[in-house]
């Protein structure tokens, strides 16, 4: 079953359920999805599911960041809500040690040698290590072993 089949199926549930937060939540995804979908004119694969994924839990970490900022706690809890339902549907993550060994790995196969040539071995791990890894922590670590 892909992503979004997968999506739509804990819809229904939530329906069902009449759990009002989730399927809330769940409405929002498959929106920003369908809207992807309309504006790239085709149905997106479970890759660029999982892009639409990250950028919405990018958003509620933003979000939640402001609304600590200004001590709003009720709108703190309904995004964090949100951000453990997405994070749910993500493939399973890496742990530090895989993700320093495909560092290495991608810097042996693109022949890197300092700080220059980042944007090869990003290039490389970008579709490797999309939605199982975050990209943040992945560019620092490249960032570090290059100019090491």
């Amino acid at each position: 079953m892909s992503l979004k089949a997968s999506i739509s199926e804990d819809m229904k549930a939530a329906m069902k359920a009449r759990e009002a937060q989730r399927l809330s939540a769940i409405r929002l995804l498959l929106a920003a999805i369908k809207q992807r979908e309309v504006d790239e004119r085709k149905e997106l694969s479970d890759a660029e599911v999982v892009a639409v994924i990250e950028k919405m839990i990018k958003q509620r970490r933003d979000s939640i960041t402001q609304f600590q900022a200004a001590n709003r706690k009720d709108l703190v809890d309904g995004e964090t809500f949100e951000l453990n339902l997405l994070s749910g549907y993500l493939p399973k993550q890496l742990t530090d040690a895989e993700i320093a060994q495909e560092v290495s790995a991608a810097i042996a196969q693109t022949g890197a040698r300092g700080a220059s040539d980042m944007g090869k071995v990003m290039g490389a791990l970008k579709g490797k290590l999309a939605g199982r890894a975050d990209m943040g922590k992945v560019s620092s670590l490249v960032k570090s072993k290059l100019a090491g």
